[in-house]
């Protein structure tokens, strides 16, 4: 798989960074700060609320309400790309358990998490990633990352046995989010006209990973960037995060907007992969994350991907009427010129425009 086969310069574990370096008088390695953090404008608090859609899972369930919500849906992925799912269904058991587990993994001395650490030329475990050089800038977090579907593709060598339950609460939350993410999927297809089928069919039992992010905080946080600015290489991703805590960011027309993220709600947004098979009509946003002052942040995203032996190009039905708009990759080159590209905004989906 190709996060076994591409992997990540070893850097300084930034956990235990932040707390030696997190006084008022102690200087942050330059390798971290960030001018731009502070320099570019963020829509904060009610102009954010109000302008990133929602989408209300029960009413495109309901025959009476599903048909507008539709609409509401499309809207959302062609204008943002990005929006919350209420109402999902997954259950509070299986979130709570996720978000207590993580957490607790991320507790554990740092000796302990190294047990878990990636392997040259692997993205697979503790870590870093899209680390490939020795100068440029890093990320003000730490990160885990494991491949979780299909079963077979576990290496369970990455799969922490402390906190006891980690194993099953990965196993249980990874389900219900695949399924969500399929039903997601034939609705996009539906509300655009398309055939449900030839969509779900690319990613319908295909990989799927998950990273686990730790942002711990930093005195100088304006200075510093949790997640550096970028798309998802992905079809569809879908975030779980503690409410107490924000840091999320999504970009659209030049501005930063700050995500509130709702209680009980995940964060949905377009992938790479998804734009490209619509042809452009629905939206892979650049996000990043910012940290809190004095406060850790602690999220969990789950990756959908579609058949990786396949070429990614415009799927017929979303062609229609319009012209090709993406030149056609193996998802392979697709992977390891977004990887190479050191997370940098969307640099290497526009490579792929015709």
């Amino acid at each position: 798989m190709a996060a076994r086969t591409i992997g990540s310069l070893p850097v300084a574990n930034v956990q235990a960074l932040a707390e030696t370096c997190n006084g008022f008088n102690d200087k942050i390695p330059e390798r971290y700060i960030r001018t731009e953090a502070r320099s570019e404008e963020v829509v904060t608090g009610h102009g954010s609320t109000l302008a990133i859609p929602i989408i209300d899972l029960s009413k495109l369930l309901d025959s009476q309400s599903s048909e507008e919500e539709c609409v509401k849906l499309v809207s959302a992925c062609q204008n943002w790309g990005f929006f919350q799912l209420t109402n999902h269904g997954v259950p509070d058991e299986v979130i709570e358990n996720m978000m207590n587990d993580v957490p607790e993994f991320f507790r554990q001395p740092l000796e302990a998490k190294k047990a878990y650490s990636q392997l040259p030329n692997s993205l697979e475990g503790y870590g870093q990633s899209f680390v490939v050089s020795d100068i440029q800038k890093l990320d003000w977090c730490d990160r885990f990352f494991l491949h979780v579907r299909p079963v077979e593709s576990r290496d369970l060598r990455f799969w922490p046995t402390n906190p006891a339950s980690f194993r099953h609460s990965v196993d249980v939350y990874s389900s219900e989010v695949a399924k969500l993410s399929y039903c997601l999927l034939e609705f996009m297809a539906k509300g655009m006209g398309a055939e449900p089928a030839s969509l779900l069919g690319m990613f319908e039992g295909q990989p799927q990973g998950m990273r686990m992010n730790y942002y711990p905080p930093c005195w100088q946080a304006d200075q510093v960037l949790g997640l550096s600015p970028h798309s998802d290489a992905c079809g569809l991703t879908l975030l779980l995060q503690k409410r107490d805590v924000q840091g999320l960011q999504v970009k659209r027309d030049g501005k930063w907007f700050a995500v509130e993220a709702l209680d009980g709600a995940l964060i949905v947004n377009v992938g790479d992969t998804l734009e490209i098979l619509s042809n452009g009509k629905f939206r892979s946003p650049e996000h990043r994350a910012v940290i809190h002052q004095n406060k850790e942040r602690i999220s969990v995203a789950t990756f959908h991907q579609h058949c990786q032996d396949l070429i990614v190009g415009p799927l017929p039905e979303f062609v229609k009427g319009d012209k090709v708009r993406y030149r056609s990759t193996s998802y392979q080159d697709f992977l390891t010129q977004y990887l190479k590209a050191k997370l940098d905004g969307k640099n290497h989906l526009e490579k792929l425009k015709l």
